[in-house]
Formats: structure tokens, C-alpha cells, sequence
């Protein structure tokens, strides 16, 4: 079974080496309900899950209750802080509040301000998300966060800017034609951006080495071999966790504007676009995150020689982050 029955605090309650356990764990991280959790709520969560801790439960408490306040906790809390996030910027708000982003990005007959405004509010959108639910038990300077930022939004608006204008130039293209590939521009640019912060942000580790650890989940030493998997990797994930959300949409819309129905009522193209964006976000999300455990393996054999002597495990595991 890929779930857990038993309540464990700290850890998910789904299997992280499976697929099917990842992606019902992405589900509940994103899920937009506890947005509207109340004050109240979130306080007998928190009491609840410390009095687990203190071995003080009272009498009747089920694991699914556990299971639920410990959701509400981690969607709300900070882990590291322990202050709240702010409610457009938690993984939970990241589809209600990024929709109208993605709707903006793939809005047809972009012009050069729009272009500029909606890959800048993206990647702000996103910087943010990122800030907001860092690993802040290591404290890092503002200025890589800075960077990262300036880095991903003059990437994405270059981009999206740079491809518009040879396609907008181009006589191969038949106006009906040029309008669909440019719906596929913010793709490309969006997924460089996110390499291009991924590569500002943690070269450092390139440098300094991560920890890798044994099976017991102790650390065994700090590896750049496992660095450069780890940003590759990372990299990767970058690279096709926006892919279904940016490409779908303008598959399936120009479909859809074939019909008659939209074809005689224009008003409505807005609306079924922005529902087929809402729809692709929240479907694609959580299955590009999921594709790609948060904890990957590698061979002792490919990491440095004080790695492979200071443990007997010939495989040793490594956070890859996000």
C-alpha cells in the first residue's frame, strides 16, 4: 500500500518511492482548501500535533485527524520560521493564484508591453513562491534570491520577446499559423527562465558539495559529483513541470475555436480559455511534479573516494530539491 495508517509526524503520509504515492502527496500540498482554514482551525491543529509530540493525546483521536492537522499545519506554517505564509504565495495558493498568470501568458496576439508584463508578473509570482517556502534553516543572502530573480525574468522576456519578433517577421508563416506557434512561445521561455534560476541560485553547491547520505538516513559526507546530478536533475524537472501547462492549453484551444458556438460568440473564448488553463494547471501540476522523487540514489562508485570510505552502502541517497 502506498499509504501510511499509521500517523507519523514530519513524514508524508504517502510512499515517495512510488508514483502513485508522490502524486497523492502533490495533492494534498496543493490542495486550495486549506486557504480557508480558519484561525481557529489552524491553532487546535498545531495543538493537536503537539500534544502528539508530548504524548498527551486526549482519548478518541484517529490517525486520519493527525493525518489532516498536520496538512493544515505544514500547508499554512513555515516549517523552519514557524510564522505563516502569506496566503498567494503558499504551494496551496500556487494554482488558484497562478491561473490568471498562465491565462495571461498564453493570450493570443501578444504585443511587446504584454509580453513583458506577463513573463515579469510570472517569474515575480514565482520568485516569490520560492522565497516564501525556502529551506530557511540555513539562512542564504537576499542577494541570491535577487539574483536568481533578475536572472530569470530578463531570460524569459528576452526569450519570449527575441521569438516573437522572428516569427512576427517570417513570410513562411501564414497569418492563421503564425498566431498558433505563437501561443508556444511562453514554453520555451518560461522553462529556460526556470533552468537559468536554478543555475543562479545553487551554483554555489557545484563549489561546496551536498550531503549524501547512507540507508539509516545518516550523512556520510558531502559530494560535487552528487551536486552536479542533483542541479542537473533539478534542471530537468524545470524543464518539464511547465510543460503541460503551457502546451495543452493552446492544443486543446485551438481546437475548441473551431467550434461553432465560439466562432459566433467571441465573448466566450476568454472564459473556456481560462477554464482550460485552470483545468491543465490543476491536472499537470501535480503529475509533472511526481514524476521525479524528491530523494534520488547514486552509485558510491561515481562519488569522490573518502565518500566510498566512509560508508560500506554501495548506493547512497541525496536531496535533489525542487
Amino acid at each position: 500500500m502506498s499509504e501510511c495508517e499509521t500517523f507519523q509526524h514530519g513524514k508524508p503520509r504517502f510512499d515517495q518511492n512510488t508514483f502513485s504515492g508522490r502524486f497523492r502527496h502533490f495533492l494534498d500540498v496543493i490542495d486550495p482548501s486549506t486557504l480557508f482554514v480558519s484561525e481557529k482551525r489552524l491553532q487546535e491543529s498545531v495543538e493537536l500535533l503537539d500534544s502528539f509530540k508530548q504524548g498527551t493525546l486526549p482519548p478518541g483521536v484517529t490517525d486520519a485527524q493527525l493525518w489532516q492537522a498536520q496538512k493544515i499545519k505544514q500547508a499554512i506554517i513555515h516549517p523552519d520560521t514557524g510564522e505563516k505564509i502569506l496566503m498567494p504565495f503558499r504551494m496551496s495558493g500556487f494554482i488558484p493564484f497562478g491561473t490568471p498568470v498562465v491565462v495571461g501568458l498564453l493570450l493570443p496576439n501578444q504585443t511587446l508591453v504584454s509580453t513583458i508584463f506577463w513573463q515579469g508578473l510570472n517569474q515575480s509570482h514565482n520568485a516569490c513562491v520560492n522565497y516564501c517556502n525556502r529551506n530557511a534553516s540555513k539562512p542564504a543572502p537576499a542577494s541570491k534570491f535577487f539574483q536568481g530573480y533578475l536572472g530569470a525574468v530578463t531570460s524569459a522576456v528576452s526569450i519570449a520577446v527575441g521569438l516573437n519578433v522572428l516569427i512576427q517577421k517570417s513570410s513562411r508563416f501564414s497569418p492563421t499559423t503564425r498566431l498558433l506557434v505563437q501561443r508556444f512561445i511562453p514554453f520555451p521561455a518560461v522553462a529556460t527562465a526556470n533552468v537559468c534560476n536554478v543555475v543562479l541560485m545553487r551554483h554555489s553547491e557545484l563549489s561546496e558539495g551536498i550531503s549524501v547520505l547512507d540507508d539509516n538516513g545518516n550523512v556520510v559526507g558531502t559530494s560535487k559529483v552528487a551536486a552536479k546530478h542533483a542541479l542537473l536533475e533539478t534542471a530537468l524537472t524545470r524543464v518539464v513541470m511547465p510543460m503541460p501547462i503551457l502546451m495543452l492549453p493552446p492544443i486543446i484551444m485551438a481546437a475548441l475555436e473551431k467550434l461553432p458556438l465560439l466562432q459566433r460568440r467571441r465573448r466566450l473564448v476568454l472564459p473556456v480559455h481560462s477554464l482550460v488553463c485552470l483545468a491543465a494547471f490543476g491536472l499537470a501540476l501535480p503529475l509533472a511534479i511526481s514524476l521525479f522523487p524528491q530523494m534520488s540514489q547514486i552509485s558510491v562508485n561515481q562519488l569522490e573516494p573518502e565518500i566510498a570510505m566512509a560508508t560500506d552502502c554501495k548506493i547512497v541517497t541525496y536531496n535533489k530539491g525542487l
